[in-house]
């Protein structure tokens, strides 16, 4: 089974924005109201879409979370917030209820500006207790560019963390897009969040207070691949502990598009920190005129990797999945 742990509904049906159109409209009396989208458009939306590219790329289960770029967790104050997630949420749960076989959810948060994590806990378990979700994306800055909330290491956070340590399900650290015209949100914020995260757990003893806290950081670690003799430094001139001791709790994915830098990142963290993800169909749609293939289909570039044992491919591909999103393998346990 080759598990891709990376998933977003970029190709949701245009009811969806029709519903986050007339947000805009609601921000001083907001309502939830209902989405228009018929489970026929879904199927579409999906069967020309993810779906066709899971078959034509032989990868089996994808874990699914609405739109990063589209959380928008700067807009409209706490209760639009809450109103769009569980809305998005909703929209997940349909998907993996008509393709249940082929994805599974992972849940996006109510998270703004200014108002405190613990806000997101009654979400997470309404995702997790009714839906089946196994996971949640957590965007260390929700101000969407301008980082005006502690960082991930406070306290402020601290009560979502504890009720993920209880639910034992992992975040994904994802940014959403950016309002800062300084940095393009997929070739920079995204980055950017990425690095900034796994610099502020280096920083910290987080792991010493949620020793079995878990944490994916997406598109292969931003700089801490390239720059992971920087980040070992770093920690000894500050007499931090080493950054592979937070390889217990920090996971990688591979949705980074070309096999140099897949490469690079198995090399520095290890295959048993390495998760399959591709963030199909994302932020990089096109083709690669130098290989022929799509830049996001990421299975060849792992391929590729000649010193690779077949044991290690089997982890990077789905063992890791399993470990670090035990709901993911209880789950599928129980379905086979």
């Amino acid at each position: 089974m080759i598990i891709d742990v990376h998933g977003h509904y970029t190709t949701s049906p245009p009811g969806l924005q029709v519903y986050r159109g007339a947000q805009v409209t609601q921000l001083n009396d907001p309502r939830k109201g209902k989405v228009n989208i018929s489970d026929d458009e879904i199927r579409d939306s999906l069967e020309n879409g993810q779906l066709k590219f899971q078959r034509e790329r032989g990868t089996d289960l994808a874990l699914f979370s609405p739109t990063a770029a589209g959380m928008g967790h700067h807009f409209g104050g706490p209760r639009i917030s809450q109103y769009w997630s569980e809305t998005c949420n909703e929209l997940i749960q349909r998907v993996c209820a008509l393709y249940p076989s082929n994805f599974i959810g992972v849940c996006m948060l109510p998270q703004s500006p200014g108002v405190p994590p613990a806000n997101c806990i009654a979400e997470l378990e309404r995702c997790v207790a009714e839906f089946g979700f196994v996971g949640c994306n957590l965007n260390p800055d929700p101000s969407g560019g301008y980082w005006s909330d502690p960082p991930l290491t406070d306290p402020w956070w601290f009560p979502l963390y504890e009720k993920m340590v209880e639910l034992d399900v992992p975040a994904m650290v994802h940014v959403a897009a950016s309002c800062n015209p300084n940095f393009h949100h997929t070739g920079a914020h995204y980055l950017n969040g990425d690095t900034t995260a796994f610099m502020q757990f280096l920083s910290s003893k987080l792991f010493e207070r949620f020793p079995t806290l878990r944490f994916v950081i997406p598109h292969g670690g931003g700089a801490i691949p390239f720059h992971w003799g920087r980040y070992r430094g770093i920690a000894r001139d500050q007499g931090w502990r080493a950054p592979e001791e937070l390889l217990r709790n920090v996971f990688f994915d591979t949705c980074v598009y070309w096999a140099p830098g897949v490469e690079l990142l198995v090399k520095a963290v290890g295959p048993g920190n390495v998760l399959f993800g591709s963030e199909m169909i994302g932020a990089v749609r096109g083709i690669d005129p130098d290989s022929g293939r799509y830049f996001d289909d990421t299975k060849p570039y792992v391929d590729a990797i000649s010193w690779l044992t077949d044991e290690d491919r089997q982890r990077i591909f789905a063992d890791n999945a399993l470990r670090v999103y035990p709901r993911l393998a209880a789950r599928l346990r129980q379905e086979a």
